[in-house]
């Protein structure tokens, strides 16, 4: 009987405290007003937002963030990569962090969503435990990175994956990535403090935009991101022959120029001949000498292909090869392939978030898919370091990386709840 009542107890304890973790939710006016006052931080004549890593505007906006966190009783400090870190303390002190945030820096001409939307719900949630006076047993980390537009450098920093080369890298304010990190007060000189381990963090969400029209298209409220795609980068260099346009028969030419044009043919060919969603482009092309009236000589094209597996983007290349040496033999063109640094590994979410994030999503009632990020993003460097999950919502008409990027506010919400729930599910789990 004594044990009776003592589970009885503990039942009535537990009920109210589980009652509400199911009814907290965030505030969808308060998220949308927030995404409205950081796209003030460089605001233009024309209404549209600057605000590119390392501007005025950038650590405007940075400042803003601190105090807003400053405000809920968040501990909050800048990294030596620049980045902000908020600590909301937890009720055991031998748990690690569950992490997670975004970035507020944008590319040049950017919308006011990528990256926004993720950094600002995490501001949210953490509101809405505090006002609630919900106590998680692990610290919750707001993680907002610094220059995820100029190479997702505050996370890699955060992996121990960035590497000095990068610090001479200028960008469109001018300034470089070293200088650009000690602008946002960091300390170039100290960034082997910044890395972590595996084991470090207990588990890393980051919630964003689609950057992609298939939630819209399909009517869809959240993705469940399955993985990050690893990318490659070629420099693909055709040398043909340069001569007088007028006096060389058609069928005596080496033009480099229609050569690279067969092959960017090529390239969309094998890219659609395989079955997947994997993708390969030619983004780039310049043409020497460039007169009118002489046939190209040289060409030099870019090569890029992405998917969810490195043995894919393998294939991929190795069959385009093989399409380059038949055009090279018919053409008297020599191509030649160019490996370049930038290259990206697939970071695959882990499957026990992904579940947990499905989770959250019935509970709330929401549609949803499962699919891969064609994108790159924080958390692909977060995955080697920590269980990492990643939650998608629609951007309108697929826009991203431009002044009419947009998110309605009930979709932000909707990702901010799932976030919410799912940060809460990892705090009992883990």
């Amino acid at each position: 009987m004594k044990n009776y009542k003592s589970l009885l107890f503990i039942v009535l304890l537990i009920n109210p405290i589980i009652g509400l973790y199911a009814q907290l939710t965030v505030n969808q006016d308060r998220l949308e007003k927030r995404i409205t006052e950081l796209a003030q931080f460089g605001i233009q004549e024309n209404g549209e937002t600057e605000r590119v890593a390392f501007s005025d505007a950038d650590l405007a906006a940075q400042k803003w963030v601190i105090s807003e966190l400053k405000e809920m009783g968040i501990e909050t400090h800048i990294d030596f990569a620049g980045n902000i870190i908020g600590i909301r303390k937890g009720t055991n002190a031998s748990k690690k962090p569950i992490s997670f945030g975004s970035h507020i820096d944008r590319v040049p001409h950017g919308g006011n969503y990528d990256g926004c939307v993720g950094s600002m719900a995490a501001l949210e949630v953490l509101k809405v435990l505090d006002e609630n006076n919900v106590k998680t047993k692990h610290p919750l980390e707001i993680i907002i990175f610094s220059n995820e537009e100029g190479g997702v450098v505050g996370s890699r920093a955060i992996a121990g994956q960035l590497n000095k080369t990068a610090f001479p890298v200028k960008n469109s304010t001018g300034y470089t990535i070293g200088e650009g990190m000690m602008r946002l007060g960091g300390d170039t000189t100290r960034l082997a403090d910044v890395a972590r381990k595996k084991g470090d963090v207990a588990a890393f969400l980051e919630l964003h935009i689609e950057q992609g029209g298939i939630l819209e298209k399909e009517n869809l409220a959240i993705g469940i991101v399955e993985g990050i795609v690893g990318l490659k980068w070629w420099n693909v260099e055709f040398n043909g022959f340069a001569n007088h346009a007028g006096t060389t028969p058609m069928n005596a030419r080496q033009d480099a120029l229609l050569a690279a044009a067969k092959f960017i043919i090529a390239v969309n060919e094998v890219a659609t001949s395989f079955e997947g969603a994997q993708v390969a482009t030619v983004g780039r092309i310049s043409a020497e000498p460039g007169a009118p009236n002489v046939i190209p000589g040289k060409v030099v094209s870019s090569l890029e292909i992405r998917d969810l597996s490195s043995e894919v983007i393998e294939k991929v290349y190795q069959e385009i090869e093989k399409r380059a040496l038949a055009i090279s033999k018919a053409s008297g063109v020599e191509i030649k392939f160019y490996a370049l640094d930038t290259t990206a590994d697939p970071a695959i979410m882990d499957s026990t978030i992904q579940k947990e994030i499905e989770k959250s999503i019935n509970s709330l009632g929401l549609s949803y898919k499962s699919m891969p990020s064609g994108a790159g993003h924080d958390a692909q460097d977060m995955a080697l370091i920590a269980p990492t999950g990643m939650i998608f919502v629609p951007s309108k008409g697929g826009i991203s990386h431009s002044p009419k990027e947009f998110t309605s506010a009930s979709d932000m919400a909707n990702g901010a709840n799932v976030l919410l729930k799912t940060i809460l599910a990892l705090d009992k789990s883990l």
